[in-house]
């Protein structure tokens, strides 16, 4: 009889587990819902090793230069915040229009994140063929940065279709607030968008790895200093970007620069935020609680951070029979086959069949 009752507290014990790991991945280690289309098992089936292969790939890329995962998250968040996680910030201009990476917040987005994308899609469709969209490949190297860069690992609902149109520069500069944007301007601009005030706070811990250029931030510099800037901090600025219209760069995070992790929190707290968008969230009394607890507890920050990251990653996207699955991430494929053609008549097969 004890070793009847053994078997089966056992076995409510494992079916206690097994409830609860469904549960956790079916909100992708956080608590937010799917929007009807996407799935957490999409590829399953169609490509399995979808995202082996992204991750094998992308810890080369960072083995050689771990700056490169800034560029990629960075991507993400441009793409999301402007007409929905559709790949359209990864199109080249066309006889249609110009391009969003024209656009005025899109001109610093790092080229070499593009090529990184492209060549994810041509090693994922070689597996699997034409089945994966670019939406969700950028969707999973921006949660491969992440983790690889130190952050925490979690579960993307997949199942985005390839946007068929750009979005207007007006549209990218009303969806992107500028990095001189106060906290009010920030909780307003994405409250549009569904985000709460820690979503907002969490998201802005993207800015813990990566650089920025100085005309970024010099209006903090120049002609008078920011009096919420720390001294000491705006004297190391002022030697990297001696001129308000300066083209170098600095980091982001001073404390650990190439590390996802929550010291962009501590800098926050000492007053050593680059932006004013990141500065200000401590500054403004509904923001600062947030930022300081996320600076004295990292777990927490990086729970939250989850959370916004898989909302933000379902912005408008395009599902079923919407849009479509790019062959080429930087084209259309009507926009391709176009290319295709004129480069077949130029003499350029090899080059044309390629999908560069």
């Amino acid at each position: 009889m004890a070793s009847s009752m053994s078997i089966l507290v056992l076995l409510f014990a494992s079916l206690l587990l097994w409830s609860y790991f469904s549960f956790a991945k079916a909100q992708g280690g956080g608590s937010q819902p799917i929007v009807s289309g996407l799935s957490w098992t999409y590829y399953d089936s169609s490509c399995p090793k979808l995202e082996s292969t992204v991750r094998k790939q992308l810890k080369k890329v960072f083995k050689n230069d771990i700056g490169q995962a800034a560029g990629l998250l960075r991507l993400h968040f441009h793409d999301c915040f402007v007409q929905g996680c559709d790949g359209s910030v990864l199109l080249d201009g066309s006889a249609s229009g110009p391009s969003e990476q024209g656009a005025p917040p899109n001109l610093s987005l790092r080229a070499e994140a593009f090529r990184i994308i492209n060549n994810l899609r041509r090693r994922v469709h070689d597996k699997c063929g034409r089945v994966v969209s670019c939406a969700d490949i950028l969707t999973l190297a921006a949660r491969d940065a992440v983790f690889l860069s130190g952050g925490p690992d979690y579960e993307v609902p997949l199942g985005r279709r390839d946007g068929l149109n750009f979005a207007t520069t007006a549209a990218t500069l009303a969806n992107l607030p500028p990095p001189s944007s106060n906290t009010t301007a920030l909780l307003t601009s994405l409250a549009t968008k569904n985000f709460t005030a820690t979503d907002v706070v969490a998201l802005s811990g993207g800015h813990t790895i990566g650089i920025s250029h100085c005309t970024s931030f010099t209006d903090r510099l120049y002609p008078a200093q920011d009096p919420t800037m720390d001294k000491s901090f705006a004297k190391n600025l002022k030697t990297t970007c001696p001129t308000a219209n300066s083209n170098n760069t600095t980091v982001l995070d001073i404390r650990s620069p190439n590390t996802f992790d929550n010291k962009y929190y501590v800098d926050l707290m000492n007053r050593q935020g680059l932006f004013t968008s990141d500065q200000d969230l401590y500054t403004d009394s509904r923001t600062r609680g947030i930022v300081t607890g996320f600076a004295v507890n990292q777990t927490l920050f990086f729970e939250k951070f989850v959370n916004a990251m898989v909302k933000m990653s379902q912005l408008n996207v395009l599902t079923g029979g919407e849009g479509e699955v790019r062959g080429n991430c930087s084209a259309r494929n009507s926009d391709n086959v176009v290319l295709v053609i004129s480069s077949l008549a130029a003499g350029e097969k090899k080059e044309a069949l390629s999908g560069y």
